[in-house]
């Protein structure tokens, strides 16, 4: 359909290096088990490695999604209504927004391995939430999506 929006989707996918972890876990195991033979120590690499790879691959399965009138971050849907500005927040504020300047209230989908952020006021008057924190990898293309959406929808 021409002048639809373009629909925003990302997954906030952990480093590569995190997978080297997760064998390093399976082979930490492995030592572990080492005093009691060879079919506990390979029952330590494939189950500690095992345990370790859906850790990682559960934590880089966070998805911030801009469809059917919501912004989905995570688990919380929210409808566009309830929000306000959309400030890009670069690596140094995202820093700040995510320590010292947070509010506890706030909601935050937030990666550390991420450099950037999108904060995102909460304007209904029923949510005490006073805003998104949203790690993203682009945070310009997420807040025109949202823009986008809510001009779209007028």
């Amino acid at each position: 359909m021409p002048g639809a929006p373009e629909p925003y989707d990302e997954r906030l996918t952990v480093p590569r290096m995190w997978w080297v972890l997760a064998i390093g876990i399976g082979v930490a195991m492995a030592l572990i088990l080492f005093p009691f033979g060879p079919l506990p120590i390979l029952a330590g690499l494939v189950g500690g490695s095992a345990l370790a790879m859906m850790g990682v691959s559960s934590y880089g399965s966070a998805r911030i999604r801009v469809v059917a009138g919501s912004l989905m971050a995570g688990k919380a849907r929210i409808p566009l209504e309830a929000l306000g500005e959309a400030v890009v927040l670069d690596p140094a504020e995202t820093v700040a927004w995510r320590s010292h300047k947070a509010d506890p209230r706030a909601f935050m989908l937030m990666r550390s391995y991420v450099p950037t952020a999108l904060k995102v006021e909460i304007i209904d008057p029923t949510d005490p939430t006073p805003y998104v924190y949203l790690s993203t990898r682009s945070p310009q293309r997420l807040a025109d999506a949202l823009a986008a959406v809510r001009t779209a929808a007028r």
